[in-house]
């Protein structure tokens, strides 16, 4: 088992390693003005990222975008237990949710510039039609997924609602609802920057537009390459966290496999 840790360690980092070894030297004597040296995309990766537009592009977005996926967090994982709690609440709402979820949500941006205009809530709101979906969905299947017995056991024990929402449905759901989760943040950040290129004065979204309209290209490099950097590590900070969560939840399906494959 160690031995196989060290290598997935050696190639996680080893690939990585490689493919940029591979563009610094196949774009080294680069003369197009679209695809420059990657030696010239790190030169403006240093010059805008560090520090120059972390106050003014990256700050901002980052915070969008926080408090986007935080409220679809909250919105999707409490809506999405009612539901799969309550068939009727269920079958009464699920004609309007899916109708709305068949909308796109960058096809919302007008509506929102209209109702919100175009600062911070327009950006939080479109963010939250997106990211909602996959969460909501997936704790609806969580829920609907709880073993019978646990709630059966639950109600016997005389278990109170509050305890058994907190302490039996949520935690036996939230295997499912990470899943939501992990999709979510990708849709949240793509979003992000989608609406700040329709309409904005700061964030990454904005500065690579910008870049792209001034043919600044190494810019614009740059702020892909962060946009990359930053999906890759908030997404590595979502899977710690799923792993120390649901870290009993990684020793019971261990036990349940160790006891499928004991010979009897």
């Amino acid at each position: 088992m160690a031995r196989r840790r060290i290598v997935y360690l050696t190639l996680e980092i080893a690939v990585p390693l490689l493919a940029i070894a591979a563009w610094w030297w196949t774009s080294n004597n680069s003369t197009s003005p679209y695809f420059p040296p990657l030696s010239d995309i790190v030169q403006a990766f240093r010059d805008a990222w560090l520090f120059r537009h972390v106050p003014t592009d990256a700050a901002p977005s980052l915070a969008r975008m926080g408090a986007g996926y935080g409220i679809a967090v909250v919105i999707g994982i409490s809506l999405g237990m009612v539901l799969g709690l309550v068939p009727l609440i269920s079958r009464a709402l699920g004609p309007p949710l899916e109708f709305v979820r068949a909308v796109p949500p960058p096809v919302l941006i007008p509506v929102a510039i209209l109702v919100f205009g175009i600062g911070n809530s327009m950006k939080v709101f479109v963010i939250v039609a997106g990211c909602i979906w996959p969460i909501l969905l997936n704790t609806i299947d969580g829920v609907r997924g709880v073993e019978p017995t646990m709630l059966d056991m639950s109600r016997s024990y005389g278990v109170s609602r509050a305890r058994h929402w907190s302490r039996v449905l949520l935690p036996a759901a939230l295997p499912q609802v990470f899943s939501g989760l992990r999709a979510a943040l990708s849709i949240a950040l793509i979003l992000m920057v989608i609406s700040e290129m329709v309409a904005s004065t700061n964030g990454i979204g904005f500065y690579v537009l910008d870049a792209q309209r001034t043919f600044a290209i190494p810019e614009m490099w740059s702020g892909i390459i962060l946009l990359g950097g930053l999906g890759y590590t908030l997404n590595w900070l979502l899977m710690i966290a799923e792993r120390r969560i649901l870290r009993w939840h990684r020793g019971f399906r261990a036990s349940q496999l160790a006891a499928i494959a004991e010979p009897r």
